[in-house]
């Protein structure tokens, strides 16, 4: 054969593979770019009698008689040489396939969610660059291909354990490519991130497990993914949230040598379900999860990257924390929506060395970047000059400014600094957004650099309004943060939520597509955050020609006789003072309850012992504030360094720290630090009590795994002889019925039956039952109302004792890995369905998993009824797998019902009659069983595509 026939037959099997695939799924999402690689069970979910239609049809389009083997065949490769030994063929396949060139700029504009986004471009680029790791020095990089290659081994393992969907799962992980990985696989089986950041010091972590432990009971996490060595902190978590059973480390989830990459069952989300948990860095007490769906992050993606007229050859480098949403959203899900590559650093090596994130910027060509005030100010003031030599920032359009306060001191020296290395102060974009509209809330246009508004102090300070003003003293400086994103509604109000004029300080609200619907369990936050559809941000400022003006945060506000003071200006003039420890004050205000007014309080941290020296500091600390405020401040506290506490992100917590200086003192001195050893024992002695709830719990549930064991013990024993020795079928069916009664009450197990009526009006009907435990058989067993002949796998009956019990009881036995037996025994099951003596009853999904989810449906059933002429009762069970998950083996006390649904009949008696009857079937039960739909198959993806790959025009990605 020449090789543009070996071609075009090529192309025509992989359409005809494509084409059974696309019916065999139904409406269902069929993701599969067809390849001569591709598995047919593996990644398209053919069964055997799949692969029997497959087969006649391929005798019949290509007019060939397939050797017996081909039926085994594993690819469309192997089906291909046994199409050529077949005795006949056309002489010439004319049939090409179509090449589409991909558009300059290809984004998934059709996905609804983000693990939509990952397979899209892993299907349709897998070798494609997607994120670059720099790490000692080293360099790491992960194609998409790749990324979704790991992750989909992460996602069977993380269901495999029982992560449902649905389910709120922690990340305790460093930078890295572990945690790219684990957040990827999490989309994928549908569960939802709860990001905290990892303890970087011993001294942390009793600090880190209080205030964590709160924010994890709120999110009801089932369980934590952390990394080997926070192996302790993350078991002291346990010990304190009830909810968390479970603590994984991410080297468990990776593939071992031998392990293949069997593609993660795709689990159906819908847009609006929740994606992400983003708590607040103001979380402390009460915490507050900020509930992002995936409409939620798409819309905000989608508007940023119109903003900012993303373009093909775009990079990004980011060194941000990844629990932080302008790290996780900003710097990563927008670079993997629009498919330009990301080279991302610790947060710990910038701290360590701030000019490794302008050298990365250089050595990459980095296109955007971004990073708090603090990271701009520290590069402009404090970088040595030896550090920058070679340096070449000319590649940059974008250097975002946001997550805290922007000065435009700071960003004015940056600009002036770095533009000999070849920096455009047009790139300086200061930005505004929050969690709670998934992130970004303005974006000013490209390329329009920094943007300042001089008003009058006074009269923002005593009237509350920004008047312009010239070149005069009392200036105050704002720097604009642009205009609204798409779909994103912008309103300043005042304290009675009336609009307020242009020029006017208020209330910053939003709305729009990519707002919270609020606080994840949090009810009197969340009805705190909104008002008539409108959310509050908690930050002050005014519109000036429709742009933004941020000028801070509402509780940060300082009101001392009648003048506004706003902390951030003077927290950083104060900064630039010499002795003063980088970014080390805090100015809050206090109640003054003689005056009825707040008293302006500034604590200052420094390393200065010598009493001259601090005496001379708290002199130029007053006048700034003289200078800034009109009067200086009622209180100085000069502390040592680490004194003001901060959130993960770096934000000062003003309230905190100043609440704990007025109760604990202020720590004008250094102090004795406790040694390593102290430090654990005091931890260790902190959760004692936790530790003994624990030793209890597990103490209770050894009693009662004896109790339950013992009792199944003794009755499956007596079930054994009496239905082996019994020749009576019926006799048989109800002595093991009553004793499988008799088990469920006696551990707690209450089972209900509905719609048993279906029953007797269906004539002879097939019955299919989802699937979810090892409890379904028993329950099963134990509640209908005549004896069924249940189907299983062939290797049950070669087990001791069950298998016995399994025959006794009539069940019919397939072969699943021959075949040739496996269509000889589906060939029985229709000759026992059209006799109409025998009801049988199958579970569809043929096995089940530790993870809630409707799995695909086997054929088998719905062609025994189709040939049968039979028709379907749907049976769904509830409550199973929340009393016996598959890798537990103590039940739990609690509920199971059991529902037979209306017969469905099949139309016709064709291949696509139990297509469509197996759909209807499944449909009712996933309406039913109370278990989301984990059905479809995700897309295996091979790298490089084979040659004969089907182009986008032959298979779309999506279905």
């Amino acid at each position: 054969m020449n090789t543009l026939a070996e071609d075009t037959l090529a192309v025509r099997l992989l359409r005809l593979v494509d084409s059974l695939a696309a019916e065999l799924h139904g409406e269902a999402l069929h993701p599969v770019r067809v390849s001569m690689t591709t598995q047919l069970e593996r990644d398209l979910g053919f069964d055997s009698l799949a692969r029997a239609e497959l087969a006649e049809r391929i005798e019949h389009t290509f007019a060939v008689r397939l050797p017996p083997d081909a039926f085994a065949a594993i690819t469309p490769a192997d089906l291909l040489k046994a199409i050529e030994q077949g005795a006949q063929r056309a002489p010439h396949f004319q049939a090409q396939a179509e090449v589409r060139d991909e558009p300059t700029l290809a984004v998934p504009e059709q996905a609804q969610t983000m693990a939509d986004v990952l397979r899209w471009h892993a299907l349709r680029h897998p070798d494609r660059l997607h994120l670059t790791l720099i790490e000692n020095g080293a360099s790491t990089v992960l194609t998409y291909g790749a990324l979704f290659r790991r992750a989909s081994h992460a996602a069977n393992a993380l269901r495999a354990l029982g992560v449902d969907p649905g389910a709120r799962v922690a990340i305790m992980l460093p930078t890295g490519a572990d945690y790219f990985v684990v957040f990827a696989a999490l989309m994928l089986c549908g569960a939802v991130p709860v990001p905290i950041y990892p303890p970087t010091s011993l001294a942390q972590v009793e600090e880190h497990v209080e205030r964590y432990a709160l924010i994890l009971a709120n999110a009801q996490v089932s369980e934590l993914i952390a990394a080997a060595s926070l192996g302790a902190v993350a078991h002291m978590l346990r010990l304190n949230v009830p909810t968390l059973r479970q603590v994984v480390t991410s080297a468990a989830l990776a593939p071992s040598p031998t392990e293949g990459n069997e593609p993660a069952p795709f689990v159906r989300t819908a847009p609006n379900d929740l994606a992400l948990l983003q708590y607040t860095s103001g979380s402390t007490g009460e915490p507050k999860g900020v509930m992002l769906s995936h409409a939620n992050l798409l819309s905000n993606i989608r508007a940023m990257g119109e903003r900012m007229q993303v373009q093909p050859g775009d990079k990004l480098v980011s060194w941000l924390p990844l629990y932080h949403d302008m790290g996780l959203i900003g710097a990563w899900l927008a670079p993997l929506y629009f498919g330009f590559p990301l080279v991302v650093m610790s947060p710990l090596a910038f701290l360590a060395r701030p000019a490794i994130w302008l050298e990365t910027i250089s050595q990459y060509r980095a296109t955007i970047t971004a990073a708090p005030n603090f990271a701009y100010e520290w590069c402009a003031r404090r970088v040595p000059e030896r550090q920058l030599a070679g340096l070449d920032l000319g590649s940059l359009r974008f250097a975002f400014c946001g997550s805290e306060p922007v000065n435009p001191d700071t960003l004015r020296a940056f600009a002036d600094r770095f533009a000999p290395f070849g920096f455009d102060a047009r790139a300086i974009t200061p930005v505004y957004g929050l969690a709670e509209n998934t992130l970004a809330v303005t974006f000013p246009a490209p390329s329009r650099g920094l943007r300042v508004d001089l008003v009058q102090r006074e009269a923002l300070s005593m009237c509350g309004e920004a008047i312009t003003a010239g070149a005069q003293d009392g200036l105050l400086a704002l720097v604009a943060c642009g205009y609204p994103l798409a779909d994103t509604g912008l309103r300043i109000v005042d304290d009675n939520w009336q609009p307020l004029a242009e020029r006017r300080i208020g209330h910053i609200e939003f709305r729009g597509a990519s707002a919270t619907t609020g606080y994840y369990r949090n009810p009197g936050q969340t009805a705190r955050l909104a008002h008539d559809g409108w959310l509050d941000s908690g930050d002050l400022g005014y519109l000036a020609d429709g742009e933004l003006f941020v000028t801070g945060r509402t509780k940060d506000l300082i009101i001392r006789a009648g003048r506004h003071i706003f902390p951030d200006e003077l927290e950083h003039a104060l900064g630039q003072l010499s002795g003063v420890e980088p970014g080390g004050v805090a100015a809050c205000g206090e109640p003054d309850p003689l005056a009825c007014t707040e008293r302006l309080v500034l604590i200052v941290e420094t390393s200065m012992n010598e009493a001259a020296g601090r005496t001379d500091l708290q002199a130029r600390v007053n006048a700034v504030a003289r200078r800034l405020c009109g009067a200086p401040a009622e209180r100085v506290l000069l502390v040592v360094p680490q004194s003001i506490l901060r959130t993960p992100g770096g934000k000062i917590r003003r309230a905190a720290t100043i609440e704990r200086l007025r109760h604990g003192g202020a720590p004008e001195q250094p102090t004795r630090a406790l040694s390593p050893w102290r430090r654990t024992l005091a931890f260790a002695a902190a959760n004692a009590v936790p530790l003994v709830r624990a030793a209890g719990a597990w103490l209770r549930r050894a009693v009662r795994g004896t109790w339950c064991w013992s009792l199944v013990g003794l009755a499956f024993s007596a079930v054994w002889v009496l239905v082996t020795l019994d020749r009576e079928p019926a006799r048989r069916w109800r002595m093991a019925a009553r004793a499988c009664r008799m088990v469920l009450r006696a551990v707690g197990l209450r089972t209900t039956l509905r719609g048993a009526e279906h029953l007797d009006a269906a004539t002879h009907p097939v019955l299919a039952a989802n699937h979810a435990s090892y409890l379904d058989v028993v329950v099963l067993l134990a509640m209908l109302p005549e004896p069924v002949y249940f189907v299983a796998k062939r290797d049950l009956a070669r087990r001791p004792f069950v298998g016995g019990v399994l025959r006794a009881l009539g069940t019919r036995f397939v072969t699943r890995e021959d075949y040739g037996q496996s269509l000889a025994d589906e060939a029985k099951l229709v000759e026992c369905a059209r006799a109409g003596d025998e009801t049988l009853l199958f579970f569809p999904e043929g096995t089940f998993v530790a993870a809630a989810g409707l799995q695909t449906f086997r054929l088998g059933a719905f062609r025994a009824a189709v040939l049968a002429s039979r028709p379907v009762l749907p049976v769904a069970l509830r409550g199973t797998r929340a009393a016996l998950r598959d890798g537990r083996w103590i039940p739990e006390r609690g509920e199971i019902e059991i529902e037979m649904l209306d017969p469905i009949y099949p139309e016709g008696s064709d291949f696509r009659a139990m297509v469509s009857l197996r759909e209807r079937t499944r449909s009712a039960l996933l309406a039913k069983c109370g278990e989301p739909d984990a059905g479809a198959q995700a897309a295996s993806v091979e790298s490089p595509l084979d040659a004969h790959s089907l182009t986008s025009s032959d298979a779309s990605t999506t279905r």
